[in-house]
């Protein structure tokens, strides 16, 4: 998959990071994703508030965790556990 990160700042400086990739489907729209502290408290709170989990727990080697979900009103974002050291 053709996929490359973007920066928008320096490290410890505030900024929105990213990625641009390939439309899979010609439906497919930008997908934000939020960093969250811990990816099995957070992917619980989406359950908790009437959203769903909609991909396994995914490993992202020398990133972290990550996973889609899908909210109450049907959009589809991502949240990512950042963990370095996952391989």
């Amino acid at each position: 998959m053709e996929y490359h990160l973007i920066t928008t700042h320096g490290e410890n400086e505030p900024g929105i990071n990213g990625a641009i990739a390939l439309r899979q489907q010609p439906n497919d729209t930008t997908i934000n994703t939020i960093s969250v502290a811990s990816f099995e408290k957070f992917a619980q709170k989406v359950v908790e508030a009437g959203g769903m989990v909609l991909t396994p727990k995914q490993t992202v080697p020398d990133v972290g965790y990550f996973a889609y979900c899908k909210d109450t009103e049907g959009n589809t974002f991502g949240i990512m556990e950042e963990n370095p050291s996952v391989g």
